[in-house]
């Protein structure tokens, strides 16, 4: 039971402390408040978020690459004697040698067990790329150390993973020798200093840093979990996890039954007291029954919020996305938020609620958004139905019913909330942006090769290329801050996961033309892989319009034309003496059109050309292209 720890007694009294808000913090008091504790910061309204997931961003340390003995199998099968790193640049459904080592013919299930060595150095490295390319905000997937390649199964939460740092061995021979339930035990390992040093450079080129946790359940190697499963009864962590029975040690069997996250083995969950018990929809009211869990998790929060414990926060973390934040009671995150903005009152958390009833209904976020949980959450409603408007996919909307179902999905939520919202049209867990528009799909149903033989994997064709960048302007000129995954800017294609978890397409970097299909023995036209650099302009000619324009970060909404007949949609982005018009004409025809400004006479820029357009008294006269937008902003008088 812990046996090499010692003074569990003054452990515990340490973890109380933490969870009444009272231990770790030189400065108790935390700094002076700049943000009101039920407002998200005012510097979310102007973020352009970039999600990076470290696995598959950039190599740039090749010593510290992933080893079997760092990982386990996802799939439940070893690891082969034959297992490399896969190079970054192989064809994507090329198999590996090792896998014909593996049983079964499950391509992804193989697949998990890729590795291709992206780490912190390799995030390092590419500063100025994130820098040029106008990004002010990065959200990072997990980077606690864990054996998978995704490490949401965290093996402890307090450390970044030992192969994104510079000494995989050191730093595990590290965490071995700390009391995992003490943090005054805690050190900081070769990767936790390179991920604050990180920090300290993105935050010198003006980038804000959230880190990705789940305080829902964990890995099976994680330590506590690991102590259960060897003392039961004894273990002091035992009512840390949902578990059914303990192994009795009399008997040659093991009796240890848990609950997994969605009855998935490999990710125990953590116990909750739910209110009502029987309560089986989210969200709900309830807390994690642990108490001394909970001070663990505080612990390692205030940890990554002020690293050197002094009180002042900006040598630490801008916030945390919060994994399948739904399932997770709401009275924690309520208590959660208060250690937070104890810390940092100008923390960001943004939570992962998505699905109600997959495939057809997602998630009314608003419980979690009064001011007391987050302050915003990954917005995929606005992606499904922006999808169903301009790629006419389920759900399919007109300009008018767009509008409508953008009211109703908001109704509650002030401006600035809105504002904030992480607007997200593809990430880790979905296809990506290009693929999901090539394919008429309902989202995220049957969205890949292995539910679908028909889904579309090769390169998406000019045409969703298009419909990609009217779909990305709205994104940057609309309510919300836009979020770009891992590579899309690069035109990155692929189904979902794991096939949205390409390593990136770097120019500087070869790569083998895609030419294998997942069914080998099926053709698909073969693809040239390498940067789209246009795309990429592109996407950087969006971010320095997103930048200069302040009434598209924080100016007021209002639609100014939603004509089904037409098939037009228009709206406005307004702040002081700022004007943004956008308009989408989204018909195969040529249009004319005459739009309310705010300003009578008028002059408007093209913000993404160079053309000029002049009101007419209070109306301004508009000809726009088939399948095009426009986006003009009033020029000064």
């Amino acid at each position: 039971m812990l046996a090499r720890y010692v003074s569990l007694s003054g452990v515990m009294l340490v973890l109380t402390m933490v969870i009444s808000g009272c231990g770790s913090s030189a400065n108790s008091q935390g700094p002076a408040a700049s943000t009101p504790f039920d407002q998200p910061p005012v510097w979310a309204e102007s973020a352009i978020w970039y999600q990076i997931f470290p696995e598959r961003f950039r190599n740039g340390d090749p010593s510290n690459d992933p080893r079997p003995q760092d990982m386990y199998a996802e799939t439940s099968a070893e690891v082969p004697e034959s297992w490399a790193i896969t190079p970054w640049g192989q064809d994507w459904y090329a198999r590996d040698l090792w896998m014909a080592d593996m049983p079964g013919e499950n391509f992804h299930a193989k697949a998990q067990l890729r590795r291709y060595g992206g780490d912190l150095q390799g995030v390092m490295d590419q500063l100025d790329y994130l820098s040029e390319l106008g990004i002010n905000a990065i959200y990072f997937n997990p980077l606690n150390d864990a054996p998978s390649l995704h490490k949401y199964d965290a093996r402890n939460y307090r450390h970044i993973d030992r192969n994104f740092g510079p000494d995989p061995d050191g730093d595990a021979a590290m965490m071995a020798s700390e009391n995992p339930m003490d943090p005054r035990s805690w050190t900081f390992t070769a990767a936790d200093q390179l991920f604050l040093e990180l920090v300290d450079s993105l935050h010198a080129h003006g980038i804000r840093v959230v880190m990705d946790y789940s305080w829902n359940h964990t890995g099976t190697e994680f330590w506590a979990f690991q102590d259960i499963r060897k003392n039961g009864e004894e273990s002091l962590v035992k009512d840390w996890y949902h578990y059914e029975s303990l192994d009795d040690p009399a008997t040659p069997e093991n009796e240890f039954e848990y609950a997994g996250w969605l009855g998935i083995n490999s990710l125990p969950e953590f116990k909750k007291d739910i209110n009502p018990p029987t309560d089986d929809h989210f969200p709900f009211e309830g807390n994690l029954h642990s108490k001394s869990l909970k001070a663990h998790l505080f612990a390692v929060t205030r940890r990554w919020l002020d690293p050197n414990d002094d009180g002042d926060p900006s040598d630490g973390v801008d916030g945390f996305r919060l994994d399948v934040a739904a399932e997770v009671p709401q009275e924690f995150w309520r208590e959660y938020r208060a250690v937070v903005r104890d810390v940092n009152p100008d923390a960001y958390l943004v939570g992962e609620v998505w699905w109600y009833d997959w495939p057809d209904s997602l998630l009314a976020p608003q419980m979690f958004l009064q001011g007391d949980q987050f302050d915003a959450v990954m917005n995929y409603r606005w992606y499904r139905n922006l999808r169903g408007l301009l790629a006419q996919v389920p759900p399919v909307h007109s300009p008018e019913s767009f509008v409508g179902k953008w009211k109703q999905m908001n109704e509650g939520l002030s401006s600035r909330q809105q504002r904030v919202m992480m607007n997200v049209a593809a990430s880790h867990d979905a296809p990506r942006l290009s693929t999901s528009l090539y394919n008429p799909n309902k989202y995220k149903y049957m969205a890949g090769p292995s539910g679908d033989a028909t889904y579309l994997i090769n390169k998406p064709d000019e045409e969703t290329r298009q419909l990609q960048k009217l779909l990305l302007v709205q994104q940057f000129t609309f309510p919300g801050a836009p979020h770009i995954w891992n590579g899309d800017e690069l035109g990155m294609w692929g189904a979902d996961d794991p096939d949205c978890r390409k390593p990136i397409i770097w120019p500087d970097l070869e790569f083998e033309p895609e030419q294998v299909n997942f069914r080998e023995e099926v053709d698909r036209p073969v693809d040239e892989v390498k940067a789209d650099m246009e795309l990429l302009d592109f996407y950087q000619q969006l971010t320095k319009m997103r930048t200069s324009q302040e009434a598209l970060n924080r100016g007021e909404l209002e639609f100014v034309m939603a004509d089904d007949e037409q098939n037009v949609l228009a709206y406005r982005r307004f702040l002081d003496t700022e004007e943004v018009l956008v308009i989408f004409n989204l018909s195969q025809e040529l249009r004319q059109i005459q739009l309310p400004v705010a300003s009578a006479d008028a002059s408007f820029q093209d913000l993404l050309g160079n053309g000029t357009l002049a009101a007419s008294g209070s109306m301004l006269p508009v000809e726009i292209d088939p399948r095009s937008v426009l986006v003009l902003g009033r020029k000064p008088r």
